[in-house]
């Protein structure tokens, strides 16, 4: 992972490595960006080793950041950005880094920190204007001709970043890969995505989450350069995409959605594109149709998790199966299961298991979460999937999502792709809630687009039930904001204790 820029320095170091709104670096540029940010890194007194946390959106500088970690022996701990106060100490704890870099504008954020003022090092801060008081500037450790003096060699078992799951089921965990396994899952990621150094890819994602990582430093890897956006709204991709021509797009589903629906967004912009990747959650059905009316082409659905990276593609250059993640990628293997962890035939579903040299070496001081994960070399994902006869795998909802009603298997996601057909609704999560005769029932929450007109909850039920049938919701309740986790993705979770804290009003009205 130290030589990361290699084939981009070797083809043509002033090439195009990385652009953005207010950036462009050639290789050269980015590699002695990186250099002397390591160095300056290891001159404060951090050691090969040391946990260095991150909370900073996507900027130019947060990409050489994660390469000088690379280059001198740091494990790169990038956090949310939205984390809490409460959040950023959790993962502070948990990964015992020995200090953060963060932007100037979560400062408040760190003074309410009880973890941030003992942490070995003052924060190093970016953005801001002028120097903070106790804090160390970004832009002076970063400017500047690096030294020649070597960096000490780093081994492949050492480990090279620590990421935080979204915490959907429990606190966040940290999840740690290696620079042997980073290395497999950025080769993972090119070899999938069929990138090479004719390639531009934009990621219109957090690069603190592992899918937006491996998609933008696969293609560094892979020589090929890529465009940083810094939010994920119209705003800033369709001026990205219009100038800069990017051939590969990657985004969570619910952000493509609101570019695809953007009112700005044209056939046009899409033009240079030969692929896009969707990843995350899943791509409901009126995503599709609607992105495909508008660019010309299908989405590629994928699907990887933090553990793993990417594991499942359909091959760029192959055929696209539209409701599928794709076939495994290269270097993968996958495998449908059941209860007594029984390989199952092509059609059943059943629980994913994942076999992957980019699988991560564990939880961050978390050893029986770590052995739980694991068996003879496979990882239980948690997932339900199931094949088909072509070896496309089609994703059937998250284990601990599964909604049981009078014994069938609902998948929430199902719902959801179906609510989003209705042209009113903007957004939809779906919950099952304990119902003592039915075991649970479907309960969906809707957010409406604007100026559409507004439906009664009984005719959204009509709507699904016509395309569903059992599977409908048997409530829907309008809510003005849709709360999301800290990646982007619908919060069921979330959902889940707004219902139960409106059961405990409810009940406490009645008695």
């Amino acid at each position: 992972m130290s030589d990361i820029l290699r084939a981009g320095l070797q083809r043509d170091p002033d090439g195009r490595a990385l652009v953005a709104t207010d950036t462009q670096w050639s290789w050269h540029d980015l590699e002695r960006r990186s250099t002397r940010l390591a160095q300056s890194y290891l001159a404060l007194g951090l050691e090969p080793g040391d946990r260095i946390a991150s909370l900073m959106p996507n900027r130019s500088a947060l990409v050489a950041h994660y390469v000088a970690c690379f280059k001198c022996g740091l494990v790169a701990t990038p956090l949310n950005y939205r984390y809490t106060p409460s959040e950023i100490d959790h993962a502070l704890r948990v990964s015992e880094a020995r200090a953060i870099l963060a932007h100037a504008e979560r400062a408040e954020d760190l003074r309410q920190s009880e973890l941030v003022p003992t942490l070995p090092l003052a924060p190093i801060r970016f953005g801001a204007n002028g120097k903070a008081a106790g804090a160390v500037d970004y832009e002076e450790l970063a400017d500047g001709a690096p030294d020649e003096t070597p960096f000490e060699p780093v081994a492949a078992s050492a480990p090279a970043v620590i990421f935080f799951t979204s915490g959907s089921t429990g606190a966040p965990k940290g999840v740690t890969h290696t620079h042997e396994t980073i290395g497999w899952m950025l080769a993972v990621s090119a070899a999938g995505l069929e990138l090479d150094s004719d390639d531009l890819l934009l990621a219109g994602s957090s690069l603190s989450h592992v899918g937006a990582f491996y998609a933008s430093f696969g293609a560094l890897a892979a020589g090929a350069g890529i465009v940083v956006a810094q939010t994920f709204d119209g705003d800033e991709l369709l001026p990205l995409l219009r100038e800069h021509q990017p051939t590969v797009l990657s985004m969570l589903p619910s952000a493509l959605f609101a570019l695809t629906r953007d009112h700005g967004a044209r056939e046009a912009d899409f033009s240079s594109l030969r692929l896009c990747r969707a990843a995350g959650d899943t791509v409901s059905a009126e995503l599709e149709r609607e992105f495909t009316a508008l660019s010309g082409f299908a989405i590629d659905e994928a699907y990887g998790l933090t553990e793993t990276g990417l594991v499942a593609i359909s091959p760029p250059s192959g055929r696209i199966v539209i409701g599928s993640v794709g076939r495994p990628a290269p270097g993968v293997s996958l495998s449908v299961r059941g209860e007594a962890d029984e390989v199952l035939p092509s059609g059943s579903e059943g629980r994913l298991w994942i076999r992957t040299p980019a699988a991560f070496t564990g939880y961050w001081g978390d050893a029986a979460a770590t052995e739980a994960a694991f068996r003879e070399g496979w990882l239980d994902s948690g997932d339900e999937m199931r094949a088909d006869d072509d070896g496309y795998f089609h994703f059937c909802g998250r284990r601990k999502q599964i909604i049981v009603h009078d014994g069938s298997n609902i998948n929430p996601q199902e719902i959801e792709s179906v609510l989003l057909e209705h042209p009113s609704v903007d957004s939809a999560g779906v919950i099952g809630v304990h119902d003592l005769v039915h075991g649970e029932n479907v309960r969906a929450y809707v957010t409406l687009a604007a100026g559409a007109p507004r439906p009664t909850s009984q005719e959204l039920i009509r709507f699904a039930r016509e395309r569903v049938g059992y599977k409908a919701p048997e409530e829907v309740v309008v809510l003005e904001q849709m709360p999301t986790t800290a990646t982007g993705k619908i919060d069921r979770t979330g959902l889940k204790q707004l219902a139960e804290a409106n059961l405990h009003r409810s009940t406490s009205r009645s008695t």
